[in-house]
């Protein structure tokens, strides 16, 4: 009898290691860190909600908080230290770079850009040289234009002949419909909206118009600073947002349901086709998720510098690092 308790209780004991093993220590002491967002919760930001949500970043020892950019947007708030890590994109990242902000990208969230100029299709802009005296709706920055330029020019079409009017934070549909003949939206939100509304779009993606307009966008960037004092932290923040992508890759429904809960004022249907649309777009035809690669940066790097966007002595290889990206 005496053994068959004391065998009884080992029994015990051994599933109550076994559970409090499984579970997450509550007196376990997580590292705080800030992630800044680029722009109000998305698609493009999934993998970063399903990490949360599914408990990668508890199990890196991190507890992230996720936060909105504000007036100051994202980039100063890491370059500053405001923030730990957050969203950003290579083109407004080098130009940041070129201004002292020191910004580092460790990882492109979307390997291909999947922007582009969107019009109605009784437009007929099928190509740059239907832009010719159309109105293109935009802010028209240095960097707007230096798209626009070299997205016409390098196609055979008359830069000077487009016409522009900025419309802000407008609605590209109420803009397309009232002000304007095309703009440049991301296919993976707006030109999938056009779709659930049944609004058939011509889309000219900017990297079939010139290689160097190919950008890393969005993309994960911290500061020199953080990766200097805190590169584990890094590492640990990549390896559990991999995972969260990875997962948004192979359930993008399941990863949509888990947006929309953290959101819920997000369009359910939006998100879900959404998800859909960029499972297959967040590595695409890179060897592992969130990696880059330098001659793609050497390409924007000429573009940004052809129009005199950053300086000529631009070092790349400062500007991103594949340091933190997980091979499988």
């Amino acid at each position: 009898m005496l053994k068959r308790y004391v065998l009884l209780l080992s029994v015990v004991l051994l599933l109550l290691i076994g559970c409090n093993t499984a579970e997450s220590n509550p007196n376990k002491k997580l590292t705080p860190v800030t992630f800044v967002l680029d722009w109000t919760p998305n698609t493009n930001h999934t993998g970063i909600y399903v990490a949360e949500s599914e408990g990668y970043f508890e199990e890196e020892g991190l507890d992230v908080e996720i936060i909105m950019p504000g007036e100051a947007g994202a980039g100063h708030l890491v370059a500053t230290g405001k923030a730990d890590l957050g969203i950003s994109y290579q083109e407004s990242l080098m130009m940041a770079r070129d201004s002292d902000l020191p910004l580092v990208s460790v990882g492109a969230v979307i390997q291909h850009n999947t922007a582009g100029y969107a019009s109605p299709v009784e437009k007929n802009i099928v190509e740059p040289t239907d832009f010719e005296n159309k109105v293109f709706g935009a802010s028209m920055s240095e960097l707007s234009k230096a798209i626009m330029k070299t997205s016409m020019e390098e196609n055979g079409a008359d830069y000077t002949k487009v016409k522009s009017t900025n419309i802000g934070d407008s609605d590209f549909f109420v803009a397309a419909e009232r002000d304007i003949d095309f703009s440049l939206v991301f296919q993976g939100w707006t030109g999938i909206e056009a779709e659930i509304r049944g609004q058939e779009l011509n889309m000219i993606y900017l990297n079939d118009l010139s290689e160097g307009l190919d950008f890393y966008t969005p993309i994960i960037a911290t500061s020199e600073k953080m990766i200097k004092e805190n590169s584990e932290i890094v590492d640990r923040f990549m390896t559990a947002t991999t995972k969260g992508y990875e997962f948004a890759i192979d359930k993008p429904e399941e990863a949509a349901d888990i947006l929309t809960k953290n959101v819920p004022d997000l369009n359910e249907e939006l998100v879900k086709e959404s998800q859909k649309w960029l499972a297959t777009k967040y590595q695409d035809d890179a060897s592992e998720f969130g990696i880059q690669e330098t001659e793609r940066w050497e390409k924007v790097k000429d573009f940004m510098v052809e129009h005199d966007l950053i300086d000529a002595e631009f070092d790349v290889n400062q500007a991103f690092t594949n340091e933190f990206i997980t091979e499988k």
